[in-house]
């Protein structure tokens, strides 16, 4: 990471208050590859359920004069 997490999280807490549960997203890490077509990304929150979320190809774009 370029920002180390303590730096990250003092910098916030000085223009915002930061409450429990509060999260701080912080970017893809270097290298990470980039979703394709039936790649399956899943967030679940216990008590309420799971967003899952199916990638598919790109459609074509229609061409236009």
């Amino acid at each position: 990471m370029i920002i180390p997490i303590s730096k990250m999280i003092s910098y916030l807490t000085n223009v915002m208050t930061l409450k429990p549960g509060d999260v701080i997203l912080t970017g893809s890490p270097v290298g990470a590859e980039l979703v394709g077509a039936g790649d399956v990304i899943e967030c679940e929150i216990v008590g309420i359920g799971t967003l899952r979320n199916t990638f598919v190809a790109a459609r074509e774009r229609a061409k236009t004069c």
